[in-house]
């Protein structure tokens, strides 16, 4: 094991099915537009089958974080359930294959491994059907402190901020990150996830996070106003720094009565899948290495830019060449 690591992620591990679509699918197949939906496992098959080809690659929030961050030189760690099926196998070879530490865990019984079915319209907008599966399966004990002990920067998903249990191994997780000297994050992932967990998202960040991920959206859902600027405010109030994406019109970061802001490059857009992933990736990859807010944030989109022109949410051209010379 790695003595210290860059980024430790936690989160759903899952794997993307991920399929072009017209807007007549959605219709058909009652599928709504732009947002992720939690299914079940007959959904899932009954979803999967009405489906055109897809491809399929690892996927998971968190973990597409800690795989381009690994692709950009990073050392990063990723904790996040599978069962022992062939999708688990699939996960779990495909993300130490990027580069990530991972050790599971491996669960052998209970639902399947988790999986989302991602449909992309013309204009790259994705509607995500998401069957969480053995994802669900992280408690506390599963948690590697030894692991969170060696991480520079925890960095937490908000989608699986969803059961008593994840956030009890949340809590377990920023515990054992400080302790031994690392920073924590989090992204709020999600409109639906911060209508869901409001006072526990707001509690948590008080309480034991250092910085904060959240689109324009999420972030203005969290401090219920219509506002920016107010909910900037609030942001920064509530922890030491906060990096709010603002789709083409790039990033803010927020650091006290500091703001700094950040394009957003030009880009093709062909699915935006993973873009506040990348994002992260960049930022925490930036910071890991030295660079202030303004290169952080400049990386960042750089890399976010990078995986919307593209389908699905892991790079296939080299991140590193991406990023040089930013």
């Amino acid at each position: 094991m790695t003595d210290r690591l860059d980024i430790v992620a936690i989160g759903n591990a899952i794997v993307d099915v991920v399929a072009q679509i017209d807007d007549d699918f959605l219709v058909r197949n009652d599928v709504d537009k732009g947002i992720m939906t939690l299914i079940d496992q007959d959904r899932a098959k009954q979803l999967y089958a009405a489906m055109p080809p897809a491809k399929e690659v690892s996927g998971g929030s968190a973990a597409n974080t800690a795989a381009a961050a690994a692709a950009m030189g990073a050392t990063s760690g990723f904790i996040g359930s599978v069962r022992e099926d062939t999708l688990g196998k699939i996960f779990s070879h495909d993300i130490q294959a990027s580069g990530v530490e991972y050790h599971g865990p491996f669960l052998t019984d209970g639902p399947e491994t988790s999986r989302c079915l991602v449909l992309v319209s013309p204009g790259g907008q994705r509607s995500m059907s998401t069957f969480l599966g053995a994802s669900t399966g992280l408690i506390a004990d599963d948690l590697e402190t030894d692991l969170l002990a060696q991480a520079d920067w925890l960095y937490l998903e908000g989608y699986l901020f969803d059961t008593p249990e994840a956030k009890q191994a949340y809590a377990r997780a920023v515990t054992a990150t400080h302790g031994g000297g690392g920073r924590t994050s989090i992204t709020l992932s999600d409109p639906f996830c911060v209508d869901r967990h409001r006072d526990d998202f707001r509690s948590l960040i008080r309480e034991h996070i250092d910085l904060l991920f959240a689109n324009r959206d999420e972030l203005l859902s969290l401090y219920q106003t219509d506002d920016l600027d107010s909910a900037l405010a609030a942001a920064a109030q509530d922890c030491e720094a906060a990096a709010i994406t603002m789709s083409e019109d790039g990033a803010v970061i927020v650091r006290g009565d500091a703001r700094t802001r950040v394009p957003a490059g030009k880009v093709n857009v062909v699915d935006t899948t993973g873009a506040g992933d990348l994002f992260a990736a960049g930022f925490l990859t930036g910071l890991s290495q030295g660079a202030d807010d303004a290169r952080a944030a400049t990386l960042g989109c750089a890399a976010a830019g990078n995986i919307i022109g593209q389908i699905g949410a892991r790079s296939e051209t080299d991140l590193k060449a991406v990023i040089a010379g930013i």
